[in-house]
């Protein structure tokens, strides 16, 4: 078996390819590496190998037939894609278009990792996968949510119009080593603040809730649903529901940092809740997390304090 994955170098793609390639199969990594970082992948010198850097936003030019397309390629946090605006735009539309026509050309597979973000900030909680959400098209957060959107749809078009056999997951806040030391979202900002003993910065008065899913989890469901025989989308996420203030204090506590917690003002459209149904997961993959919040973040800690 042969796997395609676009942002192969980024934070999930990278423990993807290190699971795949521990179970013997070839993975090609295609990475513009925009947001994705060579030392990821540093390790993988095995001949069922391969780094490409090229953009999903070209056609995909690939000699080499694969077998199973993930797409995973996209700014996921939101410096990242404040930064690049214009380009999280372009790698949800034209991207997933070159990658689903790659896939539909080769007769594969064609897996979108989507994402919670597609709930917006959500009237309902917690959010199942029937839940339309509730997203503000105009807001500089929106390059992201539309962007996803977007992929989904493309994604189920190419599916009911070409017979494409494809798998859409939703991942709610994931987490684990590999994280960039400044990737921006809430789990590295505030371990390597607690480390480093600054003070640990919140937006918002910290009762704002989000659910944190353990790396190794989200790739034990995304090889899951490869396996079944079900093409809409599914949510991937710990139901295990923390206030941001919540998650500071554990993370001092587990660092045993003297770092102070400080509230800045709100960010723009900064979703409220976040809170997975994972009742599909669990009913139609036999799936659910397995590492809690506390395990989790002792590994993240770990390996931060190896990075720095």
């Amino acid at each position: 078996m042969t796997y395609l994955i676009t942002g192969g170098a980024g934070f999930i793609g990278s423990h993807l390819t290190q699971r795949l390639l521990r179970e013997g199969k070839r993975v090609i990594c295609l990475d513009n590496l925009s947001t994705g970082d060579m030392r990821n992948i540093e390790q993988n010198k095995s001949q069922g190998y391969k780094f490409i850097r090229g953009d999903v936003t070209k056609p995909i030019e690939i000699e080499e037939k694969a077998d199973v397309v993930f797409h995973l390629a996209s700014p996921a946090s939101p410096p990242d894609y404040f930064r690049f605006p214009v380009e999280t735009l372009l790698t949800g539309s034209v991207g997933t278009y070159n990658a689903l026509n790659y896939a539909l050309k080769n007769g594969a597979l064609f897996f979108l990792s989507s994402t919670s973000e597609i709930y917006g900030d959500p009237l309902t909680s917690p959010q199942n996968e029937e839940y339309c959400g509730s997203v503000n098209p105009i807001w500089p957060r929106s390059v992201y949510e539309v962007s996803k959107r977007f992929s989904e749809s493309m994604t189920m078009t190419f599916h009911r119009e070409f017979g494409l056999s494809t798998r859409i997951v939703r991942i709610f806040n994931t987490y684990g080593p590999n994280m960039r030391l400044n990737d921006g979202r809430s789990i590295p900002n505030f371990v390597r603040s607690a480390l480093s003993g600054q003070d640990i910065t919140i937006y918002g008065d910290g009762s704002q809730t989000r659910s944190y899913c353990y790396i190794d989890d989200v790739v034990d469901a995304f090889l899951m649903l490869i396996d079944a025989d079900y093409y809409l989308p599914i949510n991937v996420g710990n139901p295990e529901e923390i206030t941001i203030k919540e998650l500071a204090d554990s993370i001092v506590e587990a660092t045993g940092s003297k770092s102070k917690i400080v509230f800045n003002k709100p960010l723009d459209d900064d979703p409220k809740t976040r809170k997975p149904d994972i009742g599909k997961a669990k009913h139609i993959l036999g799936w659910e997390p397995k590492i809690n919040l506390h395990q989790g973040l002792n590994l993240m800690i770990e390996a931060f304090r190896c990075k720095n």
